[in-house]
């Protein structure tokens, strides 16, 4: 039988690589006990330092209802302390609390580790490549890609 699609399924490909990759990182975060998103969260904010929640969700690919419920718990577990800006107080600002700073101290260097062991089996320059594959995609999104024409909705 003919294929049908005859390009690769990139989508897949992407979900599929991260998965692997993540599968890396995972035992580190289920020791201390955060989950990916949380962690997405607190790489985010020692990056930036402070964030709105709609950055932190521009940044972390998280939706904005959950975003709110994540740092509700995260600011009641000590790990994000949230504050309102006083110039607007309709603004709130998103920081690492002390606890969350000393968990990322904890979590950071097994990161490292573990990026070191990765490109010492794969080789430094496969990782490398990958982030800058990444990196040009994501930086090509910024050009005009036109629309596939679709055909006019048939009635069922």
């Amino acid at each position: 039988m003919a294929r049908r699609i005859t390009h690769r399924n990139l989508p897949q490909q992407l979900l599929k690589a991260r998965d692997a990759l993540m599968s890396h990182f995972r035992p580190v975060l289920n020791h201390f006990g955060i989950t990916e998103q949380q962690w997405r969260i607190l790489r985010a904010l020692d990056e930036h330092g402070q964030l709105e929640p709609r950055e932190l969700c521009e940044l972390c690919q998280i939706l904005s209802p959950s975003m709110a419920g994540m740092l509700a718990r995260m600011e009641e577990t000590g790990l994000v302390r949230r504050t309102r800006v006083a110039a607007d107080a309709r603004r709130v600002m998103v920081s690492l609390a002390p606890q969350g700073d000393a968990l990322f101290d904890a979590i950071a260097p097994l990161i490292d580790q573990q990026y070191r062991l990765m490109e010492k089996a794969w080789g430094k320059r496969v990782v490398d490549d990958l982030a800058r594959a990444l990196e040009d995609f994501i930086a090509a999104q910024d050009t005009e890609v036109p629309q596939v024409a679709l055909p006019p909705r048939t009635e069922s």
